[in-house]
């Protein structure tokens, strides 16, 4: 008889650093394979093959696809590579998409942000949570019991400099949590935004001002440091080991109390 662990798989959108990264070591070491959408140019790809090591060191498997996830037919060929890699259904789908416009919405000429940059942010960082839920869906890859993630952040309702597109995408991507957590909790499967603090990733140093950030998150975080990737992964390895699907549609703040303040 295998293993019944060997059939546990999680997919994570953005898996080669960050909360993405972090999510699949944690995934591997509490007995998932893990299958791994990211994309990398040939100067940070080496980044995704240290993921892809660490985990097989694991003992599990590893199953990665440098690709756009915003790409319909780039998802396509990913799913079908778990129906064809006999997944036995994902049962964790982590969507921890970073890549948005960071404009001012008000700047002169080419300064200000653009419709094409809105749709781009929106769509990557929201809107494809819900068409890979409904494609993996489709695919019946999805059973039962699954469990999805979305990563937020309190960016969702604070101004930030240049960061109003991806607040939007943010506020957006929290909202089709709450709708998918109602349409499939009939099916038994749960969906809840994670709400991680200011963490030190490569995606948030790309924000103007990130170290003015870093250092005001530190200032008034209760904690009185930053938020890691790995206390992200902890937790959602931790919710990944629970059974019941009866917490759904929920904002989950890991930030340390920083939110509150």
């Amino acid at each position: 008889m295998a293993d019944g662990n060997l059939q546990k798989w999680a997919l994570i959108l953005g898996a080669s650093s960050g909360f993405g990264a972090a999510a699949g070591l944690a995934l591997a070491r509490r007995g998932f394979n893990i299958a791994g959408v990211h994309l990398d140019r040939r100067s940070t790809a080496a980044n995704a093959d240290r993921v892809v090591s660490e985990i097989r060191k694991t003992g599990r498997r590893a199953l990665f696809f440098n690709v756009n996830a915003s790409d319909p037919s780039r998802r396509a060929e990913v799913i079908q590579a778990c129906r064809e890699a006999d997944t036995g259904g994902i049962r964790l789908l982590l969507h921890s998409l970073a890549f948005g416009t960071l404009k001012p919405y008000v700047a002169d000429g080419a300064d200000r942000i653009r419709p094409a940059d809105i749709n781009m942010t929106l769509d990557v960082m929201a809107h494809s949570l819900v068409y890979w839920t409904q494609d993996l869906l489709d695919a019946e890859l999805l059973p039962t019991g699954s469990k999805v993630f979305a990563l937020t952040s309190a960016g969702s309702h604070r101004v930030w400099p240049s960061y109003g597109a991806v607040s939007a995408a943010k506020a957006a991507l929290e909202s089709h949590v709450r709708q998918l957590a109602v349409e499939l909790a009939p099916s038994g499967i749960s969906v809840n935004a994670l709400q991680a603090g200011v963490t030190d990733t490569p995606a948030a140093r790309r924000i103007p001002g990130s170290d003015v950030m870093f250092a005001r998150a530190v200032e008034y975080n209760p904690g009185k440091r930053l938020t890691q990737p790995e206390d992200v992964a902890e937790f959602l390895s931790a919710m990944a080991m629970c059974d019941s699907t009866w917490v759904t549609g929920n904002v989950i703040r890991i930030d340390g109390g920083e939110d509150l303040v």
